[in-house]
């Protein structure tokens, strides 16, 4: 009886032995480390103190702690109040997880002009702070069709209808969301949905004498993208781009044998927001519904002649008002601003 008792517990050992995890194995912190009190072990700073974003300079910011946290760095600019939201869980804050390339997490984009930077800690009362100078702004990768910093260019055409309150102009003040100006648009039409419109030409740019739009070929490659304002407590406005295709490449556009892609965007947000869209994903529209191109219903983004941008709203419900900017072609992905 005793052999067999003890041929039970040798067994009963080497089953539980065989179970214990291999301490080398653990992952995450030790309990020591999660029921240590925080502590700083190297200050949060910017390896440098003012950036030159377009000539391809970053801020990689620095610091170590203790242990693991939940930690944010917040970027604010101080005149645009332009943010840049960056988190990350870790001990080290190095370039690997914390660097800044002068992009933007909410609106306005970053201009010339001095940062704060503040670091937080999840469950910490103390926060950390550097500041940073842009000296020059973040350049954009894409063809930038309008950003209305100039102004209207000469080779734009625009109509604005005879409506009350109108106020179809561009503008320069604190809302704008990139650079310094955008373009407003604002009126009562009673009659009509057209408020005003602009057609931008790509004549306008001086690309060749083909007289289209220096793109991609590949409309799956090609994103569109614009910044737009929704107004608060207005009539809802409706923003419609149409984009015209020259598909036999004789300098016209003839809406009965080729292709018009339209985006139509129905602002029912307060402030800015980014919309991006692929080329190939744009669809042709006839009082608001899709339909059949009329030319060979393929996208080709390198044979694009105008972009149409018409601010709607219905007649009936009064005053509409809108703002846009920054109305860019970016290829392989859209706008990263």
């Amino acid at each position: 009886m005793k052999s067999k008792l003890s041929i039970l517990i040798l067994f009963a050992f080497t089953f539980c032995a065989s179970c214990t995890k291999n301490t080398d194995e653990f992952d995450g912190p030790s309990i020591n480390e999660l029921l240590s009190d925080f502590n700083v072990l190297e200050d949060f700073k910017a390896d440098r103190d003012s950036v030159d974003f377009a000539n391809g300079e970053n801020v990689v910011f620095s610091a170590t702690f203790n242990k693991t946290v939940d930690w944010t760095i917040t970027i604010t600019g101080n005149d645009t109040k332009g943010v840049k939201v960056i988190t990350g869980t870790s001990r080290v804050l190095d370039a690997s997880n914390a660097t800044w390339d002068g992009s933007v997490t909410e609106f306005p984009m970053f201009n010339i002009e001095e940062c704060t930077a503040q670091l937080s800690i999840a469950d910490v009362a103390d926060t950390f702070s550097v500041n940073e100078k842009i000296i020059s702004r973040r350049v954009l990768d894409g063809f930038v069709v309008a950003d209305f910093e100039t102004g209207l260019l000469p080779g734009w055409t625009k109509f604005i209808q005879s409506g009350a309150d109108m106020d179809f102009q561009v503008k320069t003040d604190s809302l704008a969301p990139e650079g310094n100006k955008y373009l407003n648009m604002a009126g009562t039409v009673n009659w009509d949905y057209l408020i005003g419109l602009v057609d931008f030409k790509a004549t306008a740019y001086g690309t060749g004498m083909d007289n289209t739009f220096p793109l991609n070929t590949n409309g799956d490659a090609v994103y569109f993208n614009c910044l737009i304002w929704g107004e608060p407590n207005t009539n809802a406005s409706i923003v419609l781009f149409q984009l015209t295709e020259d598909e036999d490449e004789n300098g016209t556009f003839d809406g009965n044998n080729e292709d018009q892609y339209d985006l139509e965007i129905k602002v029912d947000w307060v402030g800015w927001k980014l919309i991006s869209i692929k080329y190939s994903d744009l669809t042709t529209l006839v009082n608001g519904q899709p339909a059949t191109p009329k030319g060979n219903g393929v996208h080709n983004p390198d044979k694009l002649r105008q972009i149409s941008m018409l601010h709607l709203a219905d007649p009936n419900l009064g005053f509409a008002s809108s703002k846009l900017d920054l109305v860019i072609i970016t290829e392989n992905g859209p706008l990263q601003p």
